[in-house]
């Protein structure tokens, strides 16, 4: 194994271990002892079965994968612990991306300046630029929520879905806010430096050596540590959430809202906190997302790509359980991802039926995420998890039979 393989290895290794802690049965330490075996050997194994090529692809398809399910684990703690219908993903995705950007980019100079615009732009350092998104977008999320929660069911929706139009809209017309309809671009990645040559200044001799070998394009493998990381945060918040005296709370009011309010519970302050949270998770996927992409504008938060797919996701994997909400969003991203190829090696036969229809590949992939909602309601409606219905984990398993 050459050490630019190696490298990747120990890079791998950490993302690996907290899948394997998710995803693998038993008690803690079991599944701890058990994840680190198994993330050991698939990070030696994964380099030397898959050329490099293929290796990063599949790294920046859990990279962007990972983003998606942080967003499904948001929407999860509005629509699966609260009830909320919140068609409005892509508007909170949104405010966390350009509010970091904004923290964390420098104010244009010089040349720069004549044509790119943006309101201030402080240098912050990247985990600022993270919280700083959050709880922006979880300011907005209050402002809104305190009017648009009063409504139910369909006009909840189509207020949120409105909300997140306007809030895009903003960004596209008020250039000097973020560029307006140009892209924002130089947005920092954290420790790009890394890869880079020369390496950080503080990183010791020995680690800038064993990572000399990778090149500015392996730094996706470097991200894909830091989403795993935020990923199992907001995982591990929601489990405790979920689980605590607020959040069964929560899920009566979602599922008896009458019977909660006579039992003195302050219903609409309580949807308004799970509102809140909710915005705060979007908004740092948001920010994620842009650290990532580096450049970005409005066109980034379609309501297509920002908010109905992650829909799919949490109804695919599970409505109410975080690990579906995981699930769901892997699952749905490798159909996206994968109709590209499939509509690809498809092009000379759809070529043959009618000339226009290779260059409506899109479309194609669209009606596969719809063909896939269908069957989830139809045949799934609970999804791939179900929701775990027992209330605590002191009460024997006989209290959770349906």
């Amino acid at each position: 194994m050459q050490q630019i393989d190696l490298a990747r290895t120990a890079l791998l290794f950490l993302p690996l271990f907290l899948l394997g802690l998710l995803a693998l049965p038993g008690r803690a330490t079991r599944r701890a002892i058990l994840a680190l075996i198994a993330a050991a050997v698939a990070a030696f194994a994964l380099p030397l079965i898959l050329d490099r090529g293929t290796l990063t692809y599949l790294v920046s398809f859990s990279t962007m994968a990972g983003i998606y399910a942080i967003l499904a684990l948001g929407l999860n703690s509005q629509w699966g612990l609260a009830g909320h219908v919140n068609f409005g993903v892509a508007g909170f995705f949104s405010v966390g991306a350009f509010t970091s950007a904004l923290f964390t980019t420098t104010m244009p100079e010089g040349a720069l300046a004549a044509y790119s615009q943006q309101a201030f732009g402080l240098q912050w350092p990247f985990l600022a630029g993270v919280v700083m998104a959050g709880i922006l977008a979880a300011i907005v999320g209050f402002l809104i929520s305190i009017p648009v929660l009063r409504l139910r069911t369909d006009f909840l929706a189509i207020a949120t879905l409105g909300i997140a139009e306007v809030i895009r809209f903003i960004f596209q017309n008020e250039r000097w806010l973020a560029n307006g309809p140009q892209p924002m671009r130089g947005i920092p990645r954290p420790l790009d430096c890394l890869f880079k040559d020369p390496a950080c200044s503080w990183l010791p001799t020995g680690v800038a050596d064993f990572l000399a070998p990778l090149s500015p394009r392996d730094y996706v493998f470097f991200y894909l540590i830091v989403v795993s990381l935020i990923l199992a945060l907001v995982f591990i918040a929601l489990e405790r959430i979920s689980r605590s005296p607020w959040g069964r709370m929560l899920r009566a009011i979602r599922d008896e809202e009458n019977s909660a309010a006579m039992n003195g519970k302050n219903v609409t302050r309580r949807r308004i906190e799970s509102f809140v949270v909710g915005s705060f998770i979007m908004g740092v996927a948001g920010a994620v997302y842009a650290h990532y992409v580096v450049s970005i504008d409005y066109s980034h938060f379609n309501p297509l790509f920002a908010t109905f797919i992650i829909w799919v996701m949490l109804m695919l994997g599970g409505s109410g359980n975080n690990k579906g909400a995981i699930l769901g969003a892997f699952a749905v991203w490798g159909v996206w991802s994968g109709a590209a190829f499939m509509i690809d090696s498809a092009s000379p036969a759809l070529q043959l039926i009618s000339d226009d229809l290779p260059s409506r590949g899109a479309y194609l992939r669209w009606m596969l995420v719809a063909l896939l909602l269908g069957l989830i309601v139809l045949y799934r409606p609970q999804g791939l998890i179900k929701e775990r219905k027992r209330v605590s984990d002191f009460m024997p398993d006989d209290t959770n039979k349906d």
